[in-house]
């Protein structure tokens, strides 16, 4: 019996497999068959017309399929005989979900229905009908793996490509060019603008827009890189000025090239923030288009009517501007306005732009290894309401990569997540927000945020609490070689009072309360140590009559990881990561090292 069943599925595989070659030969166009093409070709479709060139059930919009009984023809159980199609109206509650009656769909029920044809002329095949429901069983499976294989996530990694390039891009509408960024920028990607400056002004900008965060009315600017040849207020002549924006916090301050001010001094991963050849005396004629023997000019690496390729490429701590394979400004990232969210360049002003390519784009891999880009967005801290924990976190402009890295890992617990943990990070002055308690803690620290949580409630101390790691027998480091040298002038006494170690440590509310009253009317003393100046305050507030709580924990590691940690400090990016994974994995406080 099986040896005849066996034989049958042959003699049918062998029927109609050089038909399907053969339709997807005659189907598929010259250029070759992709793999979507053939995963949704009907093998069957010669045979009669398809479902979808009977009108009007062709249109899924006023479609149904009608089920019976399992003999009946028009069941929609792929293991009955066939499928037929009615039609009805178009607001008919048993019309088909659109999900389920894309032609693909209807193409496959169209598959059944051949199938069912096979048996009426199989019965001179002993066991010919076992052998075709066996087919159809396959053929199923076929049809499983393809729609696993379109599924949502697949849809997702195909919308994430390593490039995007618009070409002729002059002929965008609106005075102003701008193309997506699918899936963000990472470090390594970069936007490259081949275009002419034109000859009104030259003047040009180049935005790179990220998105709005939730609360938020207008999208983050995360560089604007605005070319002025015909110079500004500032500047008589031609400058390249860079800035940042945000909502919470407008327009900062801008660094120019050629120098107008210190911030431009320090160096972006190593490179310089201007040129110095920008702005300075030219004798070539390359960029000045003058004669043998006419006056000197000023380098600049634009000018009016020429061609410039200009590349903006992501960097570790900024971002980084050539023209023409020349290196010529650097940008620092500002807060709140980094490149892991941008969705968009925009280029606008006098500028005639021949086309743009943005590539080293994040795929579908490195999505899967920085999480959705929605996950990395803080939750927004609700308005008029307190919180119960807010997580302050200790960076500079600089410190790209470790902040990705935190939100990355600890930043995605629960409680964060839900709003009822907030953390932020502090590089300059911050808005004041109301919370029960207030931990600060460093960017290259990671903290179990659960942990912490539960420890501080648990202490049910609500004024006068200072928690972390508490030194009470140390003094100051007298020796001038050290970088923790402090000098009799800036503390006479030989010991500090207590004080709990900065890699992470918790106040109440009265204490940083009181902390910004004294900032705001000038009585707070300044120590050049933060940790140790937050021990004096706190021994000032005792000291005037309030009761102080100091509640240590040895889990706060200073000097870098133990198991059982809450808090570790001096950690990599790699090994954050490490940690969250492993966390997730065992449940386990584990470090990597």
């Amino acid at each position: 019996m099986w040896t005849t069943k066996q034989l049958c599925i042959a003699v049918l595989i062998t029927f109609f497999s050089p038909l399907i070659v053969r339709h997807l030969i005659l189907n598929s166009p010259i250029s070759g068959t992709s793999r979507y093409h053939i995963l949704h070709a009907n093998p069957l479709a010669w045979l009669s017309n398809r479902v979808d060139a009977d009108a009007p059930a062709a249109n899924p919009a006023n479609a149904r399929v009608v089920s019976s009984t399992a003999d009946d023809s028009g069941s929609l159980d792929p293991r009955n005989s066939s499928t037929r199609v009615v039609s009805s109206p178009a607001d008919d509650s048993s019309s088909l979900d659109p999900r389920n009656s894309s032609t693909e769909r209807l193409h496959w029920l169209d598959t059944w229905n051949h199938m069912k044809q096979l048996t009426n002329v199989s019965t001179g095949l002993p066991h010919a009908t076992e052998a075709i429901k066996d087919a159809r069983t396959a053929w199923e499976n076929l049809m499983t793996t393809v729609q696993n294989a379109t599924s949502p996530g697949t849809e997702k990694r195909r919308l994430c490509p390593y490039s995007v390039c618009r070409m002729d891009a002059s002929k965008s509408a609106g005075g102003h060019f701008t193309m997506d960024i699918p899936c963000g920028l990472v470090a390594g990607s970069s936007i490259t603008v081949i275009g002419t400056p034109g000859s009104l002004s030259g003047n040009f900008w180049i935005d790179l827009v990220g998105t709005a965060l939730p609360g938020e009315p207008e999208e983050p600017i995360v560089l604007r890189y605005g070319v002025r040849l015909t110079g500004d207020k500032l500047a008589q002549g031609p400058a390249i000025v860079q800035n940042a924006f945000t909502a919470s916090n407008g327009w900062g301050y801008e660094d120019r090239c050629p120098y107008n001010n210190s911030n431009n001094a320090t160096q972006v991963d190593d490179l310089e923030r201007c040129n110095s050849m920008v702005g300075s005396i030219m004798n070539s004629t390359r960029h000045t288009g003058l004669k043998q023997g006419g006056k000197p000019s000023t380098y600049f690496p634009f000018r009016q009517g020429y061609l410039a390729i200009t590349t903006l490429r992501i960097g570790l701590e900024g971002i980084h501007m050539t023209v023409d394979g020349k290196h010529i400004t650097s940008f620092a990232y500002r807060a709140g306005s980094e490149p892991w969210f941008g969705t968009q360049v925009r280029i606008f002003g006098d500028f005639k732009l021949a086309s743009a390519i943005a590539s080293g784009l994040p795929t579908s891999e490195d999505l899967e290894n920085s999480l959705d880009l929605e996950m990395l967005k803080s939750s927004p801290i609700p308005a008029g309401k307190d919180l119960d924990l807010l997580i302050g976190i200790f960076s500079t402009a600089n410190n790209f990569k470790r902040r990705m890295a935190i939100r990355r890992t600890w930043m995605q617990y629960d409680a964060v997540r839900n709003g009822t943990v907030a953390v932020r990070f502090f590089v300059g002055l911050t808005n004041a927000v109301s919370a029960k308690y207030l931990m600060k803690t460093d960017d290259d620290a990671f903290v179990r945020v659960h942990e912490i949580y539960s420890s501080v409630k648990q202490l049910n101390v609500s004024n006068g609490l200072l928690y972390g790691r508490i030194n009470s027998n140390s003094g100051p480091h007298r020796n001038s070689e050290s970088k923790w040298y402090i000098s009799p002038e800036e503390w006479p006494e030989e010991k500090y009072p207590p004080w709990a170690h900065g890699p992470g440590y918790v106040v109440s509310q009265d204490i940083a309360k009181t902390i910004n009253i004294w900032y705001k009317t000038s009585r707070l003393k300044m120590f050049k140590l933060e940790d140790v100046a937050m021990g004096i305050w706190v021994d000032e507030m005792k000291k005037g009559g309030l009761p102080v709580r100091y509640k240590t924990d040895k889990r706060i590691h200073i000097d870098g990881c133990k198991e059982g940690y809450i808090v570790a400090h001096y950690q990599e990016p790699r090994n954050m990561l490490c940690i969250w994974e492993t966390l997730l994995r065992t449940n386990q406080a584990m470090c990597c090292n």
